[in-house]
């Protein structure tokens, strides 16, 4: 007998055992048809799969969170057995499911071209057409090996012989085409359906070592439905729009080069940028009570050795030579700020203490990691620590979040998902005080009245962390701000204070950032707006253009009045169309253009041009000036 429990607690009992399939007929004919696979105790199994023995199960249909891995692996596995169709002597090596879609490494002579990938790509819907079984066998590994050898797959052969032994070797066939792999999979090639598109080519070493054969990569994304997969290439196709580089350059925002690798180069316009942004948040911290700071960039490691972050990230940290001294830049303010704290005697009276800094850190990112403005080696934070006491957690946690969820509403970002990121594997402190300062977090956001999801394992080396991640326009997740519960750098370091027993008591430490870096947060905000930044931020608020020479006077008086009124303003004399002006500055994402003809100039009015707006408006100069004047407040602020 097998009892079955399903997921609305009903149980189900079987005479002897039963696979995921007869499962799903004996619920029903239509789940039947949906089912893809089964989850056996929470862990996903293929459909064919017997349970012998009693277990909880439900069936994984298209619409289960499970279902879109499975797709995923499946639609690697149909690209292999396309390639191997088309190109015979293709050897077929690792294909796993990534984050959007699926990739599968081939070892090939000529590389792929673009028009290779239309050829595949028709043949997986062939074989989706066909309506494979998919099946599982388990192999004897010598015969594995000598199968694959003789089918010249030697990279498959090699994976098989590097299994350790005793472990099952599990191949699956559909089709002509059999394939190593530890499974699950869906049923048949025709439960994967047709919502698959290949994307791109790469190259990479086989096993990631460059001494090794460079292998030929197919990327390609799959999804549940149609409509999901028109959505994601939708929104590929606004990213490739909204890419912050490309506007960078247009709007002569910043650059990079070589010499400087993963350092921005700062233009007035992306100066202006990144002053405007960085005088918004010192506003917000001073209202919010926090004392801003400026700490060293190079320190000895003596510190770093202190703190646990020499031990932990070293190969990110840039050190020089000081005659028998290692010195380091900072990767990041925290050892400093306790510095600081630890000068003079602290009372209770004194925390919390809200320390800020924008602080200049550098880390050894890795070259292929660079990405404009969203992967740097040279960055800028938003940084603050608070000390406190433990009893201080809970109100400074949901102070620090109301603060959080104000910044992100204000700067375009209202849609915000926390994350819970508890201890990693490889931390410092003890299981004790682990447990303390999760038990602290957990009391703190929901407190803050925050909902959350829980990410193991992913919290600082230090003390467990919240994640704060914002949605953009269209769609994406940005992981920017980050509270962290610290009961052990106080303790590394020797921060103390004297409570109100007269006793000396460690201060807890939160470390916290609402944008992260001021660099990648430019990046993110470009690309959220596609340049149209707001108008309080917008480095050129007002380009004054003319139509003829008659209103230059004109438009020198209404530039004095913008300036006069602190408004960011260019002025555009050019002996050009007035088309070519407004194109021009229209493709620099200029927000408002005053455009004087000799009418403007005679009555003393300007011609109003919003950015993306057909129509214009004609008024007054010194309405229009007192209008954006009101429109150009710094968010939180009244002009």
């Amino acid at each position: 007998m097998v009892a079955i429990t399903l997921p609305d607690g009903s149980v189900r009992n079987f005479d002897g055992p039963v696979t995921g399939a007869e499962l799903a007929a004996e619920i029903g004919p239509g789940l039947a048809k949906a089912a893809l696979a089964i989850l056996l105790d929470g862990e996903v199994r293929d459909l064919a799969m017997t349970i012998e023995r009693d277990a909880e199960v439900s069936i994984v249909t298209a619409k289960s969170p499970e279902a879109l891995e499975l797709i995923r692996h499946d639609a690697a596995h149909v690209m292999a057995e396309a390639v191997k169709e088309l190109y015979p002597e293709t050897q077929v090596t690792i294909g796993p499911a990534i984050e959007t879609g699926f990739y599968y490494d081939f070892s090939r002579g000529e590389p792929f071209v673009p028009e290779d990938l239309e050829k595949i790509e028709a043949r997986m819907h062939e074989i989706v057409k066909r309506d494979e079984p998919i099946t599982r066998e388990e192999w004897d590994r010598g015969k594995a090996i000598e199968f694959f050898k003789t089918e010249g797959e030697r990279y498959k052969a090699e994976i098989i012989a590097d299994i350790p032994e005793g472990e099952p070797i599990g191949l699956y066939r559909q089709g002509n085409f059999i394939d190593l792999c530890r499974g699950p999979h869906l049923p048949s090639t025709g439960k994967l359906g047709h919502a698959f598109k290949l994307m791109s080519i790469a190259g990479a070493y086989w096993r990631g070592d460059s001494n090794n054969e460079m292998l030929r990569r197919i990327y390609g994304t799959a999804w549940a439905t149609e409509k999901e997969l028109k959505a994601h290439l939708y929104q590929i196709e606004e990213a490739e729009k909204r890419d912050h580089r490309k506007l960078g350059r247009e709007m002569g925002l910043f650059h990079f080069q070589e010499e400087a690798m993963g350092s921005v180069f700062w233009h007035p316009k992306g100066w202006t940028v990144f002053r405007t942004l960085e005088d918004y948040v010192r506003g917000k911290l001073e209202k919010g009570g926090y004392q801003e700071v400026r700490t060293p960039i190079l320190i000895d490691r003596k510190l770093w050795e202190a703190s646990g972050h020499w031990e932990k990230f070293r190969e990110h940290m840039f050190t020089t030579q000081d005659e028998d001294r290692t010195l380091a830049l900072k990767p990041m303010n925290c050892p400093a700020h306790v510095q600081i704290f630890r000068q003079g005697i602290k009372s209770y009276r004194d925390l919390p203490l809200r320390m800020a800094e924008f602080g200049s850190c550098h880390r050894n990112e890795a070259h292929g990691a660079l990405h404009g403005l969203l992967r740097v080696r040279a960055m800028t934070q938003d940084d603050a620590h608070i000390f406190c006491t433990e009893d201080q957690i809970t109100s400074e946690t949901t102070r620090f979040c109301e603060l959080l969820m104000e910044m992100y509403g204000e700067l375009g970002f209202p849609d915000v998902t926390v994350k819970f990121a508890d201890r990693p594997d490889e931390r410092v402190g003890t299981d004790t005080v682990w447990d303390k300062a999760e038990q602290a977090l957990t009391d703190a956001v929901r407190a803050a009245g925050l909902d959350y999801e829980l990410a193991p394992g992913e919290g600082a080396f230090y003390g467990p962390k919240l994640e704060f991640h914002l949605r953009d326009a269209i769609g994406r997740s940005w992981q920017c701000g980050t509270l962290q519960v610290d009961f052990v750098m106080p303790e590394r370091l020797g921060a103390e204070y004297v409570g109100e027993d007269g006793a000396k008591h460690r201060p807890v430490m939160l470390h916290r950032a609402i944008l992260g870096t001021l660099e990648r947060f430019i990046g993110i905000l470009i690309e959220q707006y596609s340049g149209k930044l707001p108008l309080w931020l917008a480095p050129v608020q007002v380009v004054v253009a003319t139509i003829t020479e008659a209103a230059d006077e004109a438009a020198r008086a209404a530039m004095a009045a913008l300036e006069d009124a602190g408004l960011r303003a260019e002025l555009d004399l050019r002996n050009e169309k007035i088309n070519y002006k407004v194109r021009e500055h229209s493709h620099a994402k200029v927000p408002v253009m005053f455009v004087l003809g000799a009418r403007e100039a005679q009555e003393r009015s300007v011609s109003v041009r919003r950015l993306g707006a057909k129509n214009q408006e004609v008024l007054a100069l010194d309405e229009a000036v007192d209008r954006l004047v009101v429109e150009s407040a710094v968010p939180g602020t009244k002009n």
